[in-house]
């Protein structure tokens, strides 16, 4: 198998909240994806998905519940720290939610915590060491 992550899905508890929230990030999604009930995000290398939490469960064969830190974050890399808090107001503008203000690392970088509409967190960072814009 390659290593390649070619979709990320995230379950969300309203799927047109979230649409509108990522669309607010000034990501738009692809215009048939809503009536499809899942919505598709073409970002540069991959795509993020937005699927009902109860449907992805379902998909899987898991239970839907849970709650609290899932393990797992997403990231956004920018140019510099000034991009890092250009990209976190942006963020906030569009609904997110503040969990750490960006600012310096202990590793060296620049990087701040928000959470969408359904708790799922992003990192927004600037790693001075490795360009992953």
């Amino acid at each position: 198998m390659k290593g390649r992550i070619s979709l990320v899905t995230l379950g969300v508890a309203d799927l047109a909240r979230s649409r509108e929230f990522y669309r607010g990030l000034g990501w738009a999604p692809r215009d048939e994806s809503l009536d499809e009930g899942i919505v598709f995000l073409e970002l540069e290398g991959t795509w993020l998905s937005l699927f009902p939490r109860a449907d992805l469960a379902a998909d899987a064969q898991v239970a839907a519940e849970g709650s609290g830190f899932r393990g797992i974050t997403l990231a956004h890399n920018e140019p510099s720290p000034e991009a890092v808090d250009a990209a976190f107001a942006e963020a906030l503008a569009a609904g997110a939610e503040q969990v750490k203000a960006p600012q310096p690392t202990e590793w060296g970088g620049y990087s701040g915590y928000f959470a969408d509409p359904d708790g799922h967190l992003w990192e927004v960072a600037f790693n001075p060491f490795t360009d992953l814009t």
